[in-house]
C-alpha cells in the first residue's frame, strides 16, 4: 500500500523538494503541547519566518483530520495552537490509528522525522529531542525519538536532549543505536536550557557546509540512519544551571507524587519547570528554537548546493 495516499504536501514545499531547493521540517508538538497560546502560534510563525530569512522553505508537519501534512497553512497552525493539548500527541505507534480515525495529531520528533522523510525532506529543526527518562532503569521510559534517529535518514538540529532527561543514558543509547551526535561549535553536549552538560559529543563541526557534507555522506551509507546536531542555546539566553536544575528536581518530585508517567511526562515537566522559574524557562525554550531554525536553514541551503 502506498503511504502517499495519506500524505498531503503543501504545493510550495513539494515544488521546493522536486527542484532541489532547501527545505526545513518543523514539528507541531511544540505548538500544541510545548507552549501556551498565543505564544505557541507566535513562535511557530516566527520560526517559519527565520527559515525563510535564511533562504529555505519551512514545512511544519502535523496530522489534521486523518491526513499527514507536510507544510501547514497559517490557519492550520492557529488551529493547533488554539486547540492545544486537545490535539493528540502523535508518536510512531499513534500514526496509523489517527489516520484510520480521521483525527488530529501533533507530531513529535519521531513522527516529524517519518513524515519529513516521506515528503523528501532531509533536515529538521526542533527544540530538544526526547531521550532516556530519569529512573528508566526501572520504568523503561525511553523516547521513541531515539529509535527513529537510528533508522530514519534525517538530520535533526536541536539544543540537545531535554534537560529533564538522563542525558548520560541518552548518549549511551544513541551510541548503541549508531547515531552520530555532533556538536556545533562545541565539544560538549548542550543541556537544552544551558550550554553545557559535562558530557562529550562524538564530533565537533563548525560550519553549515561541513554539516551538509556529513549528511550527504551519511545518506550514501547502506541502511543509513539519522544525524543529531546539537546546537547550544545562545549565551545571553542560557539559564543559571543551579536555578534550572533545582526547578527540574522539584518538577520531577511533583510528577512522581502525582503519578505522571508515559507520554504525559514531558509536557507536564516542561510546564512545571516554566511555573517554577517564573516563565524564564519558556523564554529560553523559544530562543533556542529560533537559534536551531536558523542553523537548520543554513545547513539546508548548503545541502541543496551539494545536490
Amino acid at each position: 500500500m502506498d503511504y502517499r495516499q495519506y500524505l498531503d504536501i503543501n504545493p510550495e514545499v513539494e515544488e521546493a523538494v522536486k527542484s532541489g531547493q532547501p527545505v526545513v521540517a518543523l514539528e507541531s508538538t511544540i505548538i500544541s503541547h510545548g507552549m501556551p497560546y498565543p505564544q505557541n502560534v507566535e513562535t511557530a510563525l516566527t520560526v517559519e519566518k527565520i527559515i525563510r530569512d535564511n533562504g529555505a522553505v519551512p514545512a511544519t508537519i502535523a496530522v489534521i483530520k486523518g491526513r499527514m501534512k507536510a507544510g501547514l497553512t497559517e490557519d492550520e497552525i492557529e488551529y493547533l495552537g488554539r486547540t492545544g493539548s486537545g490535539v493528540a500527541k502523535a508518536s510512531r505507534r499513534d500514526l496509523a490509528a489517527l489516520l484510520c480515525k480521521g483525527t488530529d495529531g501533533a507530531t513529535t520528533v519521531t513522527t516529524t522525522m517519518m513524515i519529513a522523510h516521506m515528503a523528501g525532506i532531509s533536515i529538521f529543526a526542533t527544540g530538544g529531542i526526547g531521550g532516556v527518562h530519569r529512573g528508566a532503569q526501572t520504568t523503561m521510559d525511553i523516547s521513541a525519538d531515539l529509535e527513529e534517529l537510528a533508522h530514519t535518514p534525517v538530520m535533526v538540529v536541536c539544543a540537545g536532549a531535554k534537560a529533564i532527561l538522563d542525558l548520560g543514558l541518552t548518549l549511551e543509547y544513541l551510541e548503541t543505536r549508531g547515531v552520530p551526535v555532533i556538536g556545533y561549535h562545541t565539544d560538549e553536549l548542550p543541556a537544552f536550557y544551558t550550554r553545557k552538560s559535562g558530557l562529550p559529543v562524538d564530533y565537533r563541526m563548525d560550519s553549515p557546509e561541513e554539516l551538509a557534507r556529513l549528511l550527504k555522506i551519511q545518506q550514501a551509507m547502506p541502511h543509513a540512519g539519522g544525524v543529531l546536531v546539537t546546537n547550544p542555546i545562545p549565551e545571553q539566553y542560557s539559564m543559571d544551571p543551579a536555578v534550572i536544575n533545582a526547578a527540574i528536581e522539584e518538577a520531577l518530585r511533583q510528577a512522581e507524587a502525582e503519578h505522571i508517567h508515559g507520554k504525559e511526562s514531558t509536557p507536564y515537566l516542561l510546564a512545571k519547570v516554566k511555573e517554577l522559574t517564573g516563565g524564564d524557562s519558556l523564554e529560553s525554550n523559544i530562543r533556542l528554537v529560533y537559534n536551531n531554525a536558523g542553523l537548520a536553514a543554513r545547513v539546508a541551503v548548503a545541502y541543496s548546493e551539494l545536490k
